[in-house]
């Protein structure tokens, strides 16, 4: 019984190892992102960027790439930004963020937008 189940959690392992790396690369880099989006984000944004009382969903389609571009949001955490689509009130810049944690967070709502069928 015992060398049974030895073969069957190697058979059930052996897809794992076959993970293409830059796959597990992006899993990572998403989660990541997601992580960040969740602790300096969600608050205004909501979760999985759907908006709150404080701030606009993220997830909509006036912050598609051909819109918003990446650099966009970049600019926005570095120094807040001006409100021009939504009666929020102005962002403020967001403390705490790198460059490197920005583009984790961009790379996470991109996915979440791609999901929606948003672009």
């Amino acid at each position: 019984m015992l060398k049974h189940n030895c073969f069957k959690i190697l058979a059930l392992s052996l897809p794992l190892l076959f993970i293409p790396a830059s796959v597990m690369a992006e899993n990572s880099v998403l989660m990541s992102g997601k992580s960040l989006f969740d602790k300096y984000c969600s608050t205004c944004h909501g979760v999985k960027g759907s908006g709150s009382k404080q701030g606009p969903p993220l997830v909509h389609k006036i912050y598609r790439p051909d819109h918003h571009a990446d650099i966009s949001f970049q600019f926005a955490a570095k120094k807040g930004v001006r409100s021009h689509h939504w009666e929020f009130g102005n962002m403020p810049k967001v403390n705490g963020v790198n460059e490197d944690d920005v583009d984790k967070i961009i790379k996470y709502i991109r996915g979440l937008q791609k999901e929606a069928g948003i672009y």
